[in-house]
């Protein structure tokens, strides 16, 4: 792979902000380099623009090189720094698969980036053949979100082996739901795929959505080029502290999906007893994607009850198909009796 053929020439020759932090590194007893205020320590200080610490403990964690991650505010910052670092505007263009995650497009249009989609096949599985036809010599980045979202089933490995393979760009694989999977992640083969940008959060498995922590691993040197283009001190201290500390709780995590897992089966046999579902598909996730006779009126029903899904009606494939997360126990029953009232 030449990454310089793939990096716009501005990123390429791009002098990076220096900032207090990394010109030096180290400890030392006075601070005066960075006009920060003396006093409300730690706080007054500015964090570490490259997480050191964390990213040692999200290496153990996820078995890869702390040169090899990138820490970001959600994983949508990492999603909008790769049309930023490799996309040329108006010139370079992405395919990603649809229906899919829907900040892929919202950034490509932020970017002034052409978006072109492929339509996976009616039972959501994918065709490589289709998406590697899509691209041409512009075609800069391949998105493949693995679980799905909003559909919720794994993508085939063999036919993303075959685009990681065939395509001659990078290709973003979202593992953002890889946690409610029995499938293998692509960060084992990170070293052996140079092209590829995995994509992982603790938003949903770690239930720390409102932290917005989010992870893109990579070889060093595309790590290289997203700390050249992110902001300094786009991770608060607060942030890395916080998560630091939660990555201790392995074992709850781990108590958390398994529940969840179960919790989602119990969903799945209760939905299929009420006559208006029509379609439960299946799920690599934590919810459902779940095809109704008409999923206005069964959204509008459920706001009524103060129940809240996601209709993703007006979504390509998604005719009438609600989009149903795993809740508690007591969320779920709740769901359930309320959908079964509506008989």
């Amino acid at each position: 792979m030449n990454l310089e053929k793939l990096i716009r020439p501005s990123i390429w020759k791009l002098k990076p902000y220096s900032c207090a932090r990394d010109e030096f590194k180290g400890e030392a007893s006075v601070y005066l380099d960075a006009n920060e205020n003396p006093y409300n320590s730690p706080y007054n200080r500015y964090p570490d623009p490259l997480q050191w610490i964390l990213k040692e403990k999200i290496a153990k964690l996820k078995n890869v090189r702390p040169e090899q991650i990138m820490i970001g505010n959600g994983s949508d910052e990492p999603i909008d720094l790769v049309f930023r670092i490799f996309c040329e505007p108006k010139e370079d263009n992405v395919v990603a698969m649809e229906p899919t995650y829907g900040m892929y497009q919202v950034c490509a249009g932020i970017n002034n980036v052409e978006y072109r989609k492929v339509l996976l096949n009616d039972d959501f599985s994918l065709d490589a053949d289709c998406l590697l036809q899509a691209t041409d010599e512009h075609t800069k980045l391949i998105f493949l979100c693995s679980p799905n979202n909003p559909t919720g089933n794994l993508l085939n490995r063999a036919e993303m082996q075959k685009i990681v393979e065939n395509f001659d760009g990078i290709v973003i694989i979202d593992e953002a739901y890889i946690d409610f999977s029995s499938e293998k992640s692509w960060l084992e083969d990170l070293d052996k795929y140079p092209n590829i940008i995995v994509l992982q959060t603790f938003s949903k498995a770690w239930g720390l959505a409102s932290v917005r922590c989010g992870l893109a691993f990579a070889s060093p040197e595309i790590i290289g080029f997203f700390n050249k283009v992110k902001y300094p001190y786009n991770v608060n201290l607060l942030t890395q502290r916080f998560v630091s500390e939660q990555i201790n709780q392995v074992e709850q995590k781990n108590e958390w999906i398994k529940t969840l897992l179960k919790q989602r089966e119990y969903l799945r046999k209760e939905l299929e007893k009420i006559p208006w579902v029509e379609k439960i598909y299946p799920s690599d996730a934590n919810f459902l994607l779940v095809k109704v006779s008409d999923a206005n009126a069964v959204y509008r029903y459920l706001v009524e009850k103060s129940i809240i899904v996601r209709n993703r009606n007006s979504v390509s494939l998604c005719w009438n198909c609600l989009r149903i997360t795993v809740g508690t126990k007591e969320e779920n029953e709740t769901l359930i009796k309320v959908m079964s009232d509506k008989l």
